[in-house]
């Protein structure tokens, strides 16, 4: 039987591909961004918790699946989407968050956050074991990879709850750094149509020898590079005629799948309807999402330095970098150079590892300040104008409130409504 994400992604007429946005952040505002949009345009929505996020430990935001499910459920009935037209996924769910370990051990943490997910219900599983643990070879085989995705679907199956939907699966051997590259993006290579067909047919063998053909049949989508990517401050824009043979691959080859397509953040508006009707048909999103929200905060926080008392600020951006600085495991490995271009990239980087930091109680602290301060406040339009000016257009016509929250929302939302034309082209 096919699941709520499979009928969808069939269901392109006149020869169109259908798509979707992966909405990949636990960010509530950018949540509520999300499910609002969805409500708006009556729209399936799918938001994925990365395995770093939230996993059986806490991740970093201190969830674990099932916590992450109840704290989206709420964000998406509070905006008055129907929780039928949800979808939760996992996103690089494998030992990613323990590959400095050896891979027993790494894999035995890995075997049971898909489980947790699972039994969470959790229906859309990234099967990610592309990454080297601890004395593997770098890189794995792609007959590695598919052993260790294959354990790692197995537990998925055994914990899904009885009387619901199965998972369905995503697989891949080349899958992109998650939340940007770390590297030179000079000679990005576009993964080739031998190498795909490999990943997939090695897969196949793998779930078939394992008696998991029934899983198999929902495997929908598989993780390749279409020449997309991101660094701090540049973005390697997608071009058709590259990928023209990875497409008529699938095209001929493999249509009973799409392609996932990972670091899409911050192309231009016109390559989401072209990725998809190529077959980039799930579309995943994380970074440029809380670049805008960090963007929008940012332009708050100098309105407040204009219209409230210097003692009653919030002092937001310099909270941010205290805390960054005084915790600097997330973002110093990412961010080279002196200590000036780091405090730039700390604030400016497209891979925005600002996203790490919203929990910590000194800068949630300070968020709640500053929405408080300025709910307290007018804001004039003619300052409105100057930091939020597409807000400021909204508000102006009545189409949005002019509270603190709404125009984070709405800042949001910009990123969000690209991301939904171009699924909906």
């Amino acid at each position: 039987m096919s699941t709520l994400l499979q009928e969808h992604l069939k269901q392109g007429t006149d020869g169109k591909q259908a798509g979707i946005t992966s909405v990949c952040s636990a960010h509530p505002l950018v949540l509520r961004a999300a499910a609002e949009l969805a409500a708006e345009q009556g729209t399936l929505l799918l938001i994925e918790a990365t395995s770093n996020q939230v996993n059986q430990f806490g991740g970093y935001t201190g969830m674990k699946p099932a916590d992450f499910r109840i704290f989206a459920e709420e964000i998406v009935t509070k905006a008055g989407l129907n929780l039928s037209k949800l979808i939760l996924g996992g996103d690089h769910l494998g030992p990613n968050p323990w590959k400095s370990l050896p891979v027993v051990e790494a894999m035995g943490h890995a075997v049971a956050m898909v489980s947790a997910y699972a039994a969470a219900g959790f229906t859309k599983i990234h099967l990610d074991a592309s990454m080297s643990c601890a004395s593997d070879p770098v890189p794995l085989s792609d007959e590695e990879v598919a052993s260790r995705s294959v354990k790692l679907c197995a537990a998925a199956e055994a914990s899904a709850p009885a009387g619901q939907d199965k998972p369905v699966y995503v697989i891949g051997t080349e899958v992109p750094t998650p939340g940007g590259a770390t590297r030179s993006l000079d000679g990005l290579q576009i993964t080739p149509p031998e190498a795909a067909a490999h990943t997939l047919e090695v897969h196949r063998a793998a779930f078939a020898e394992k008696g998991l053909n029934a899983a198999w049949h929902r495997v929908i989508a598989m993780v390749v590079q279409p020449g997309v990517e991101f660094d701090h401050d540049s973005v390697v824009h997608y071009k058709h005629s590259k990928a023209e043979a990875l497409i008529a691959w699938r095209r001929d080859q493999a249509p009973s799948i799409v392609f996932e397509a990972h670091s899409t953040d911050y192309q231009f508006a016109s390559a989401y309807g072209e990725l998809v009707q190529d077959g980039f048909a799930i579309l995943k999103v994380g970074p440029a999402l809380t670049f805008a929200l960090r963007e929008a905060f940012d332009a708050l926080a100098s309105i407040e330095t204009l219209l409230v008392t210097a003692t009653k600020q919030s002092n937001l951006l310099a909270v941010i970098d205290e805390t960054m600085l005084a915790h600097p495991d997330s973002w110093r490995p990412y961010y080279a150079g002196d200590a000036a271009q780091q405090a730039l990239l700390r604030r400016f980087s497209y891979s925005d590892r600002v996203r790490y930091y919203w929990h910590y109680p000194e800068i949630a602290n300070a968020v709640k300040q500053l929405v408080a301060n300025l709910d307290a406040v007018k804001i004039p339009e003619s300052v409105l104008s100057l930091y939020l000016p597409t807000q400021y257009e909204r508000a102006r016509a009545g189409k949005i409130a002019e509270d603190p929250a709404s125009l984070i929302v709405d800042k949001v939302k910009d990123v969000l409504r690209i991301y939904a034309a171009g699924s909906n082209s």
